[in-house]
């Protein structure tokens, strides 16, 4: 069968493996229908991806369908188009015994620590594939980038008169707005990316959309009427933004850190006193963002009717993923096509 290798940085190789063999009890073989091109996998194809190793088969962001069961597998059957939770714990340690799943010591991630999903089929346990019979492969492929969004929208406890500011209107960003504009009608989005502004201000007409600039609070605070924002969620793993939130935060509100980088974030403690700060880190995604997403797009109140700008064809992605990155190439969301 067919996989897609990415060697080393820069370096996508098409590959011919071994046919996949009768699924081990408590698992299914999946045959890959589709896949969205995540964050992860532009960086890692760059270089830039951190607690990566090379080489590796990428992709977490599946649509597929159940082909071949193994033994004591329940509440799948053959056909399903499904998802998975590509977040799996090799230990039950404390933290996966406390329910924090996504935090586990011995976390795997498919496609950044072992082998994942632009091949097509794999084998993964099903307990961790989520059946999604009725929607397409567009949603089916975007569940997971939006739990990602449901998790911090979760972890920052919004509630109906907060106002929130998602800073960054990249994939992750636009699903946080997703999900944020289910607690509450006042949302703003922050980013540098004038075409990405203009996306989100078509695709949700009552969100604000601020352009950023030297002196951010005070726009924002103009914006709010001599207020700030009490959530204040970033999405763009980047140092310098992470740290400018606290500047952008209301006294009392709640910071809550999505995007990930290798470094130290560091900020003024007395700022961070003054205004009672609530910091919070919010990691990958729960079985229970997954069901709530599948239940959300299958009642319609979340939308991603434009979100995939681009398909790519799998049998020449590796001739064709390095487009993704030209600035005029206008990029919301890829999808791999099987």
């Amino acid at each position: 069968m067919t996989a897609i290798l990415l060697e080393e940085p820069g370096i996508f190789k098409k590959i011919e493996k071994a046919p996949p063999t009768a699924p081990a009890p408590g698992h299914v073989l999946l045959q890959m229908r589709q896949l969205g091109v995540c964050g992860t996998d532009l960086h890692a194809f760059k270089g830039r991806q951190p607690f990566f190793t090379y080489p590796r088969i990428l992709g977490h962001e599946v649509a597929a369908e159940v082909v071949a069961m193994g033994e004591a597998v329940s509440g799948l059957e053959i056909g399903d188009l499904c998802t998975v939770m590509p977040y799996r714990n090799e230990v039950e340690d404390q933290a996966v015994r406390r329910g924090k799943t996504n935090c586990g010591s011995s976390l795997k991630v498919l496609g950044v620590h072992e082998d994942g999903a632009m091949q097509a089929y794999f084998s993964y346990p099903a307990e961790l594939v989520f059946p999604a019979n009725g929607l397409s492969l567009d949603q089916v492929s975007m569940i997971e980038p939006l739990a990602i969004g449901s998790h911090a929208v979760e972890r920052a406890d919004i509630r109906p008169d907060d106002t929130v500011l998602v800073v960054g209107a990249g994939p992750i960003g636009i699903g946080t707005v997703a999900m944020a504009l289910l607690k509450t009608d006042k949302v703003l989005v922050l980013d540098m990316n004038e075409s990405r502004l203009a996306f989100v201000a078509q695709k949700f007409p009552s969100v604000t959309t601020v352009l950023l600039n030297d002196d951010v609070p005070a726009r924002l605070m103009e914006l709010l009427h001599g207020d700030l924002p009490t959530v204040v969620l970033d999405a763009t793993g980047n140092k310098a933004s992470m740290e400018k939130c606290l500047e952008y935060v209301a006294v009392g509100g709640t910071i809550v850190f999505i995007g990930l980088f290798i470094g130290e974030v560091s900020f003024p403690d007395p700022l961070f006193h003054r205004k009672e700060i609530t910091l919070k880190a919010s990691r990958n995604a729960l079985a229970s963002d997954f069901t709530q997403l599948i239940h959300l797009l299958r009642q319609g109140s979340v939308n991603i009717d434009g979100y995939v700008t681009h398909r790519l064809a799998f049998e020449e992605l590796h001739e064709t993923f390095e487009g993704l990155y030209a600035p005029e190439a206008g990029v919301i969301k890829a999808v791999v096509v099987f």
